[in-house]
Formats: structure tokens, C-alpha cells, sequence
């Protein structure tokens, strides 16, 4: 097959080698000098090079306008992409999931929506014009979070302790949050109700709305809270037949039927609240734990998925005895700007026999300036192994009131000085 991949994500990340035979498909990446240069230098595939100034989809018609070929697939295995690789499919006639059904996958508001009218409990919410039109009467009366509805990583979620305080903040414009405050973004938000309780994240593989593969995680700390400033992680969980139908009716309502999910729920009164979805792999270290617990690397499975190959049958059995991994990540974001020293508290953890994977930025190294759960920029990412989910949970918690980052004020530039 001819196919073209929206490459945006690093390679590393996806390692698209072990789920696309590049000696026998023509594979063309199509992606900005960045990404491309995290090709292997020996892949055997096309490389085309894109400005990065307009969306992907604008960049990659404007591309085939010039040189007219045809694709047998179209693939992006980047949440900010998948609209994109959806549109230009349909453009070009090709096969995959269209834009109105990966849409349900990717805006807040549509699938919140889409799980409601399937019977699942979903948070209160109110698509941001509507509750500003109404003066910020919402049905709920406690904290409120806004939100975009297309974001990621938490970026530009804010909590208020009431609707009323958020109506006031954004009308008065001073949620800051520019595009917002401008008035140029509002069709872009929504605000929900702040639903209480543990964050569970599950992971997996679906194939003609079969689910094949699942994975249950609970959060240490939150996505929120790390955007702040503040560590976070996660730890795998046993998962029950009720918790499997529960996702199966989730994955169903927002018609992801192909590929790898990582869904979000809270746990609220011992019943499961629909949070969020997404039809792609979890970030930070999400695939490296599901694979050591599973034997799957979901990236490479997903795109043998989208290439049409039956995988079920070809899943590894996990691996005996179990195990229960997890994942931790502590910024370095919030302190861009600062001379990084090195982080104090790490010493008992790094040589623990528990340790997989330790990932620790060197001192004296650039704070990240985003933000960002990748190992290598943020100060500190590993995967940490027990032999029950309670002794992962405890030994992550255990690190993170151990940790604190040293840094010091940054050292202002010398002035050059000039001779007469």
C-alpha cells in the first residue's frame, strides 16, 4: 500500500517500524524539519517537509496540488493531527474514519454529549456562549472548571469555586488565559461542574468495536495540578467485567471502533463519571507500562489496526508472574526561566530494585519552557514495578514527598562592554 503519515509525534514515541513493514508499503512521512529529523536515517520511506505554519491538512492539499499522487491510507498518531488526516481522507477519497465521527473523539463538548445519550454519567457542562448568554446560571452550584474543548495536557484549565466566579472572571476578562480574555476564543471553551473522587485512565486496543486489549490505571495527582507544578503518576489496577462493559459502552457512544483509546473517568461514589477520550496512545509513560504488563505495544498494533490486519489473534500472552507498573513524571515548567541544580530527595529512590526506568535531567540543564510529561525535558520521568498495585502506589507516593527541586535565580547576561 501507498500511505501517508502526518508525522508529528517523535518516532521514538511510536516506533513506527515495528507496526508498518516499511520494505514492503511505500510509506511517505509528511511533517515539519523537526519531526522529520526524528526519523531513523536508514527508514526506508519518503520524507516531505512542511512549513508548520498552517495546519496540516491546508500544508499537505497545498503539497498534492503541486504533485498529485494517490494513498491507499492516511494515518496520524497525534491527537493535535487526527482532524487533520480525517479531512484530507476525505478530500482525497481515501479510506478511514471521517472527520464527523473523529470529532466525537476529540471535542469535550461532542462526546460528552454522544456518553450522555448513552446512558453513562457525565459531568454537568455548558458549552461556554451558552452559559455567558444565560449570565452564568449553571445547574450546579460548586466549583467550576473551564476548559477548552479541543486541549491537551490541561493547558488553559482554570477551577473556580463557583459558575458565578467564572462568568465574572471571563466577562471581566481576566481569566488569564489571552485568547480568552481577548474575546476571540469564547466558542472554543466550555465550563463543567468539578466532580470529586480518583482519576482512572484506561488503555487499550479496539478492532471493529471489539475491545482487545484493557488496562486499568489510577492517577497520583493530576494533570491539573501538574500543570501547576506539582508531580503526578499513575498505577496499574485490576480491572472487572463490569469496569470492561462500562469502557465498551463509552468507546461505542463516541464511535471509536479502530485503533488504541485512552480514556479518563473519575470514580465518584463508587460509580464510574465519564471524563474524557481519545482514540490515540496516553501520554508520559503510558505505553511503556502497558506493554512491560501486557507484552502489547499498543502504537505499532494500532497501526496494523488501520492498515486492515486482523491482530487479535497475533497478542502476546502477558507475561507471568504479574506485575503492576507505574508510571511518574515532576515538572519543570512552572520554573522555566531559573538555573536548574538538580533535584534533592532522589537519592533513596534512584537504585531501588524497584526502578525500571530513571530518567533524571542533569544539572545545569535548560528547565522546560511547555509543558511536558517527555523524559530527557521535563526533571524527572521513570516506570516503577510492585508486585501489587498498593506497593506502586505507595513507592510513587513515597518518592514525590521525598522530591523538591534545587534551582536558583537566573544570572542576568554580562553587559559587553565597549572600548572607545
Amino acid at each position: 500500500m501507498k500511505i501517508l503519515i502526518l508525522h508529528r509525534v517523535p518516532y521514538f514515541k511510536i516506533e513506527y517500524h515495528r507496526g508498518i513493514r516499511h520494505d514492503h508499503h511505500e510509506v511517505t512521512y509528511f511533517g515539519t524539519d523537526q519531526a522529520l529529523a526524528t526519523l531513523p536515517p536508514d527508514l526506508r520511506c519518503e520524507r516531505v517537509s512542511r512549513p508548520g505554519t498552517r495546519p496540516a491538512f491546508d500544508e499537505a492539499r497545498t503539497w498534492l496540488a503541486r504533485t498529485p499522487r494517490h494513498f491507499d491510507r492516511i494515518i496520524s498518531m497525534s491527537e493535535y493531527e487526527l482532524l487533520d488526516a480525517a479531512r484530507l481522507r476525505e478530500h482525497l477519497g481515501v479510506p478511514g474514519a471521517p472527520v464527523d465521527q473523529v470529532a466525537l473523539a476529540r471535542d469535550k463538548v461532542l462526546m460528552k454529549q454522544a456518553v450522555d445519550q448513552a446512558g453513562l454519567r457525565v459531568p454537568r457542562y455548558c458549552p461556554l456562549p451558552h452559559f455567558l448568554q444565560h449570565d452564568g446560571h449553571a445547574p450546579w452550584s460548586g466549583p467550576t472548571v473551564l476548559k477548552p474543548h479541543r486541549g491537551a495536557s490541561s493547558e488553559d484549565v482554570l477551577v473556580y469555586d463557583t459558575p458565578h466566579q467564572a462568568a465574572t472572571a471571563i466577562t471581566e476578562h481576566r481569566t488569564g488565559i489571552p485568547r480568552l480574555d481577548d474575546g476571540t476564543a469564547l466558542q472554543d471553551f466550555q465550563v463543567e461542574e468539578f466532580v470529586t473522587g480518583p482519576i482512572r485512565h484506561f488503555d487499550g486496543l479496539v478492532q471493529n468495536g471489539e475491545i482487545l486489549l484493557l488496562t486499568a490505571s489510577q492517577y497520583i495527582g493530576t494533570c491539573l495540578q501538574y500543570a501547576q507544578g506539582r508531580p503526578m503518576g499513575s498505577f496499574q489496577i485490576p480491572c472487572s467485567e463490569q469496569t470492561r462493559t462500562w469502557v465498551a459502552r463509552a468507546l461505542a457512544a463516541v464511535q471509536i471502533h479502530d485503533g488504541s483509546f485512552h480514556l479518563e473517568a473519575i470514580v465518584h461514589e463508587e460509580e464510574l463519571v465519564f471524563l474524557e477520550v481519545g482514540n490515540r496512545v496516553g501520554g508520559a509513560d503510558v505505553v511503556a507500562s502497558v506493554e512491560l504488563a501486557t507484552g502489547v505495544h499498543l502504537p505499532s498494533c494500532e497501526l496494523r489496526i488501520l492498515l486492515g490486519e486482523p491482530v487479535a489473534a497475533t497478542l502476546p500472552a502477558p507475561p507471568a508472574p504479574p506485575r503492576w507498573y507505574g508510571w511518574f513524571v515532576h515538572p519543570g515548567h512552572h520554573l522555566a526561566g531559573q538555573q536548574y541544580h538538580g533535584l534533592k530527595g532522589a537519592a533513596p529512590f534512584r537504585t531501588s530494585p524497584r526502578v525500571i526506568t530513571w530518567h533524571e535531567l542533569a544539572p545545569g540543564a535548560p528547565l522546560p519552557d511547555h509543558i511536558t510529561y517527555q523524559a530527557g525535558e521535563t526533571v524527572l520521568a521513570g516506570i516503577v514495578a510492585g508486585e501489587s498495585p498498593e506497593q506502586t502506589h505507595n513507592w510513587i507516593t513515597d518518592l514525590f514527598a521525598s522530591l523538591s527541586v534545587d534551582t536558583r535565580p537566573a544570572t542576568p547576561a554580562p553587559l559587553e562592554r565597549v572600548t572607545a
